[in-house]
């Protein structure tokens, strides 16, 4: 498998430390309101690679944290009139939910900053005995310039940062560009910790250096997070890690590319600011997945309705080729597999191939997504006039594979939710009704279900229910 590197801009082959276990750390969200549509990317994103990871075999131990205190987070407390405290644990729990929505699992660990405050206190006095970083009235700062490598990830000149670094009036750097790496408390409503340099609270940056060196070691495989991270946080996350071990942070660099909204930028300001929460008010999560992951993660993509609705008709299409198979499964012929059927078998494995050649170039899913459709395209046509119950179960079994490792296609059952009786119960009274040759009301019962995206095709097997393509 090849991913492209950051650190090196190109292409490498990927190569774990240890081959039994892949070490990822994915910057998590601040949590102080519903994560929006460009955060989902990267959480849906190194999600897929670590599907794709364990598909191939690797055993995956991935930490994404929380970072639960933040300005954002205190001043969301006082618009409200809360703890901070309650704030982040309020959507980390909402977190969880939208997350489940989109199929993203959870990570090994899921680190809160407020939980490793000893280890993050003890991460920056190790730094300032070092020599690398400084205290000034409570705050302590990283002395930028001391760490030689300081710029590789983001491929920028110190002089050019300087030339372009601000300087406040009341600053207590003794450079522009040092930063920030422990915070002195500004005033009582502030969360605040004891530390040898007072009452405050961590940078931002020093929160991801020390939990992903505390829960995968110094040396870490991946290191992922949308393309707005590569610089200051991870630069910094850089700097600060190796200044303290003298070691490699990280081997693999992976940054997603942004999304657009419309074809502009997403700001609150201009009104084009949606979280993952307002979308699934209209779209399914799968649908929004789909979308993500519909582009190679490194481009941009736009986000719109059209879009959006494009996704929603070509997972439609992926799903209802899902229930066929379903249905001839289960009422199929119980013959043995024909000849035919076996050689179509062994013509379909070309797309698990074209499938696996994709997703190990560099993780793309377009392509990968392409295969699939590919693979659904024969075994339609194969299926046609029927299948023998043998054939239809193993073409499913390797649409469930594949779509599996992109996050689609989830079974309700398996998702912990319910089936729909009520359209359960509805298919079956139109059944009674045709039987009954009360045609009105099978008509009826057929428009209901129509509105609601939902068609029924009769076949000599029985009734199939499919899922609308229609736009809406």
């Amino acid at each position: 498998m090849k991913l492209y590197n950051t650190l090196t801009r190109k292409k490498e082959e990927f190569k774990p430390i240890d081959e039994n276990e892949v070490k990822i750390y994915v910057c998590g969200p601040t949590v102080y309101n519903y994560f929006h549509i460009g955060n989902a990317r990267p959480f849906v994103v190194f999600d897929t690679l670590r599907k794709y990871l364990a598909y191939r075999g690797k055993t995956v131990k991935y930490v994404q944290n929380f970072t639960d205190v933040d300005d954002k987070i205190i001043n969301k407390a006082r618009e409200e009139g809360v703890s901070a405290a309650e704030i982040s644990e309020k959507y980390i729990e909402e977190y969880f939910k939208d997350a489940k929505a989109l199929n993203v699992d959870m990570a090994t660990v899921h680190p809160k900053v407020t939980e490793n405050m000893n280890e993050i206190i003890a991460f920056v006095k190790d730094l300032v005995d070092k020599g690398y970083a400084y205290e000034a009235d409570g705050d302590v700062y990283f002395s930028t310039r001391k760490f030689n490598d300081y710029g590789k990830l983001s491929k920028q000149n110190i002089e050019d940062l300087e030339s372009g670094a601000r300087v406040e009036p009341d600053d207590k750097k003794k450079d522009p560009l040092d930063f920030a790496l422990w915070k002195a408390r500004k005033s009582e409503d502030e969360p605040a910790w004891p530390s040898p340099w007072g009452l405050g609270r961590p940078g931002w940056h020093i929160e991801c250096s020390v939990m992903s060196t505390k829960y995968l070691g110094e040396t870490i495989d991946i290191h992922a997070g949308g393309q707005d991270l590569t610089f200051p946080h991870h630069e910094n996350e850089i700097a600060q890690t190796e200044a303290k071990t003298g070691k490699p942070f990280a081997n693999y660099w992976m940054h997603n590319g942004y999304i657009t909204i419309d074809n502009e930028k997403m700001s609150k300001s201009k009104g084009n600011f949606f979280t993952v929460r307002d979308i699934l008010k209209e779209y399914d999560g799968e649908v929004i997945r789909f979308f993500l992951l519909s582009g190679h993660y490194r481009s941009p993509i736009n986000f719109s309705r059209e879009l959006m609705d494009q996704a929603k008709s070509a997972l439609a299409r992926m799903q209802n080729a899902k229930n066929n198979l379903k249905h001839l499964a289960a009422t199929g012929a119980a013959s043995a597999l024909s000849e035919q059927e076996r050689q179509q078998l062994e013509e379909f494995a070309k797309y698990k191939q074209k499938f696996i050649d994709a997703m190990d170039d560099d993780l793309n899913t377009a392509d990968a997504i392409s295969a699939v459709f590919e693979l659904i395209k024969d075994i339609n046509t194969a299926t046609r006039d029927g299948a023998s119950k043998e054939f239809a179960g193993k073409c499913l079994a390797l649409l469930d594979e594949l779509t599996g490792v992109l996050g689609l296609l989830r079974d309700k059952e398996e998702d912990g939710a319910e089936i729909d009786e009520e359209v359960r119960r509805l298919v079956e009274e139109r059944q009674e009704a045709r039987k009954a040759r009360n045609f009105a009301r099978a008509d009826e019962i057929r428009d209901i279900l129509k509105a609601r995206g939902i068609t029924l095709e009769d076949t000599p097997q029985g009734v199939r229910v499919l899922l609308s393509t229609d736009k809406g």
